[in-house]
């Protein structure tokens, strides 16, 4: 169900009233917990918000989210858990329980009794064991690292012991030591089947294909370096914060409510492998670092609501620190990125697989579901052409000049005037930080001779400086000896009058 992006239609913080009958709904429905694991789950003082949203089926699903963190949703008058951990759901490894069709239930790995998914049985028992332990057992409604995981906290299941089995049941079911490891680095691969369906855990397999199955790949930890954890974390941060403006935010999304921003978007662009927590920054809390950006004019954060804040305005054309690169800086990030993470194929080394932080920069919407790899000049060029274009010019004792797009040479021509006579035209100066009227002046002086300055045609706040006769050689020295501005950047420098043979 939440296989792919959803979208939030609402966040709200609970009333009292609803928390009580929402503790009362909990017990109904999952009578196995008892009154202090209720209200560890569902908190009497703790913030608590109900979240409506759309799947990407279109399903209206409500979300109670406590502490930024999903722990319940509630699909048709149903609820399920997202908090993986909650008792009484795991499958114990005697065997297969007594289930019918449409119960809900956990599937855990053997070895860990935490539960990796939850979802309905899709048959009873007996017609389980009826098919040999074949076909689809399951209709997953929820997976580790899927998107409802990924707008938490995105923590990786705990280790649970197997419960204490008898010693008969020991000599019929042997468990694989193998499998009796840490869950923290369980990763699981495969977003995307046949009808949109997921295929994590045993959702898609068979059952005996699901209790064999127990991971798919390990998270990729970051190698220490000499920064402190809480400089690296406010990196993170930042980066998670440039990336969700960047790539999840649009101006029909505003005004957002912060909590969704960070469960919703932000959380969603860390990278693999790593946790956002905003505790362990130097800001520990939102709504300080919200505040910080607020002071670098990169969004406006107001209160809309009492206690309840939104971003209302984002300058989306706020130049960002550090985000000017050449060619050869954005190749070797790549590149560094690729091998650091493990995305280079084992089998072809210059095919580089996608994970989801370069399938959000590089791939289109129609190939993030069908292009696993790319090769390493697609890869470079694709990621060259999703930039934006920048030019810098540097005058001697100034600062360097950052100007976005492409910067246009300096564009010479003739023209033909009234009476057969030729002017010399020249365009585009001020991107190179020339005033026309100046360079007009210079040149009325040199060549003796009438200039003007007008609009020029087609381009919008720029000027064009127009000589009497081809003054295209005069124009050339003053443009590359006096004012030293590079010869690939002038244009038109060969239509200069060739002078005459000596007698």
């Amino acid at each position: 169900m939440f296989a792919k992006a959803f979208r939030v239609k609402s966040n709200t913080a609970i009333k009292g009233s609803d928390r009580r009958k929402l503790r009362a709904d909990v017990t109904a429905a999952f009578p196995a917990l008892g009154t202090d694991q209720v209200s560890e789950l569902i908190p009497g003082k703790e913030e608590l918000n109900i979240v409506k949203l759309y799947a990407h089926k279109g399903d209206a699903v409500t979300v109670y989210v406590s502490g930024g963190n999903p722990i319940l949703f509630e699909l048709e008058k149903n609820l399920y858990p997202t908090d993986l951990m909650l008792p009484g759901l795991v499958v114990p490894p005697a065997g297969l329980p007594q289930v019918q069709k449409g119960d809900l239930c956990a599937i855990s790995l053997v070895g860990n009794r935490a539960p990796v998914a939850i979802g309905v049985a899709a048959m009873s028992t007996d017609e389980m064991l009826t098919s040999g332990l074949k076909g689809r057992g399951f209709s997953m409604l929820h997976t580790y690292q899927d998107h409802l995981w990924r707008s938490g906290d995105k923590s990786c299941p705990p280790s649970i012991a197997p419960l204490a089995l008898d010693p008969a049941d020991l000599n019929e079911e042997k468990v694989d030591p193998a499998l009796q490891g840490d869950m923290r680095g369980l990763a699981l691969e495969g977003e995307e089947e046949e009808n949109g369906e997921v295929d994590q855990a045993c959702g898609e397999k068979s059952l005996s294909e699901a209790s064999e199955d127990t991971s798919a790949g390990v998270l990729s930890q970051d190698s220490p370096d000499s920064k402190t954890l809480q400089e690296q974390m406010d990196e993170l941060l930042q980066q998670c914060f440039l990336h969700a403006l960047k790539c999840r935010v649009k101006k029909a999304d505003l005004p957002l409510l912060t909590s969704t921003f960070l469960g919703s978007h932000m959380f969603s662009c860390c990278p693999e492998g790593r946790q956002l927590d905003i505790k362990k920054s130097s800001y520990k809390k939102l709504s300080k670092f919200l505040q910080h950006m607020q002071q670098e004019q990169i969004v406006q954060v107001k209160e809309l609501s009492r206690g309840v804040e939104s971003i209302v305005a984002v300058d989306w054309k706020h130049p960002r620190k550090g985000s000017v690169l050449d060619g050869s800086e954005v190749r070797k990030i790549i590149i560094d990125y690729a091998k650091k993470n493990d995305l280079v194929d084992a089998n072809n080394k210059n095919l580089v697989k996608m994970d989801p932080i370069l399938c959000d920069c590089i791939l289109e919407k129609n190939e993030q579901h069908t292009v696993m790899k790319l090769p390493w000049d697609s890869l470079l060029t694709r990621c060259l052409e999703k930039l934006q274009p920048a030019y810098q010019v540097t005058f001697p004792g100034q600062e360097p000049i950052v100007k976005k797009g492409k910067i246009c040479p300096i564009d010479i021509t003739l023209a033909q005037r009234a009476s057969n006579k030729k002017v010399t035209v020249v365009r585009n100066l001020e991107p190179y930080g020339l005033d026309p009227c100046s360079v007009a002046a210079i040149l009325q002086q040199r060549c003796q001779a009438s200039t003007t300055v007008t609009p020029a045609p087609g381009a919008k706040d720029s000027l064009q400086v127009q000589i009497q006769g081809n003054q295209v050689h005069h124009l050339g020295r003053l443009l590359l000896e006096e004012y030293q501005l590079p010869r690939k950047h002038i244009q038109g420098l060969e239509k200069a009058p060739k002078p005459g043979k000596k007698k």
